[in-house]
């Protein structure tokens, strides 16, 4: 028999508000694809978000984020990831080049509840292994979303995941998952992307409210981080995609809160 959840869950009025923070992430995640073009520098773009956010009314969740792992707080408003860096890359002076692939992860904080939603974009001319490994990581999201229902467990939201990911031959990025997400950016539960000891005992309730967030491989899943502390990168040297959205378990199914 599962247990009983104990992460929160969110009343209707909880879930319009994250529903708020939700869409101005997704307006400042388009604002930032838009000028993630050959020549842009990632502080550019860092400075894109920075005003969307501030424009909306809110702050961002990343900046100055100091968990206890980390050397030194996170230094940006997105985590922006390059070619084989998977997730938590720092903005930086460096300038995209023509063909890289390029995770932007945002986060807002609006009227005291959080968005966090994550997309994966090409610059410039594309490419075809990259085009594929795209789509895998947002079929595998979708998979994701779509089980997470009332009385579903965190294990069927790993298993739709794991399972794109294995059909397309993909890897996962180890010990990093998806998260609750609320009035902090991360809350409980650990939100796994395959399947894992305990993940049968959280199960699902109207009102629970999720990061869920597929991050894939084109390789091995070993990875380093880098001497930022922050940037994970993919050992061999391989791409990498990262796509994310924040959902809502409703009686009707899941809602994504961070849709565009």
């Amino acid at each position: 028999m599962s247990a009983e959840p104990s992460f929160p869950v969110r009343t209707s009025a909880e879930l319009d508000a994250m529903r708020e923070a939700g869409r101005l992430v997704a307006r400042t995640l388009q604002a930032v694809r838009a000028a993630a073009v050959p020549g842009a520098r990632l502080r550019d773009l860092d400075e894109i978000a920075q005003t969307c956010l501030r424009e909306g009314g809110a702050l961002p969740s990343f900046l100055g984020y100091a968990p206890s792992w980390a050397p030194t707080p996170f230094n940006g408003v997105l985590c922006l990831s390059v070619n084989e860096v998977v997730v938590h890359g720092r903005p930086t002076g460096r300038r995209l080049d023509d063909g890289d692939l390029l995770s932007i992860d945002a986060g807002a904080i609006l009227d005291g509840w959080h968005g966090d939603s994550a997309v994966t974009v090409h610059v410039g001319e594309r490419r075809e292994e990259d085009e594929a490994l795209v789509a895998a990581t947002e079929e595998a999201l979708a998979a994701g979303i779509a089980a997470a229902r009332p009385g579903a467990t965190l294990l069927d939201v790993a298993r739709a995941v794991d399972d794109v990911a294995r059909r397309h031959g993909y890897s996962h990025l180890p010990d990093h998952g998806g998260h609750g997400i609320g009035r902090s950016m991360h809350e409980p539960p650990f939100v796994p992307n395959c399947p894992m000891p305990g993940a049968a005992g959280h199960r699902l309730l109207p009102g629970t409210t999720l990061a869920i967030e597929p991050m894939l491989i084109a390789g091995g899943s070993r990875y380093r981080k880098a001497k930022d502390g922050w940037s994970v990168v993919a050992i061999e040297g391989r791409r990498a995609a990262h796509v994310e959205h924040t959902v809502a378990v409703t009686d009707d199914g899941p809602v994504v809160l961070t849709a565009p």
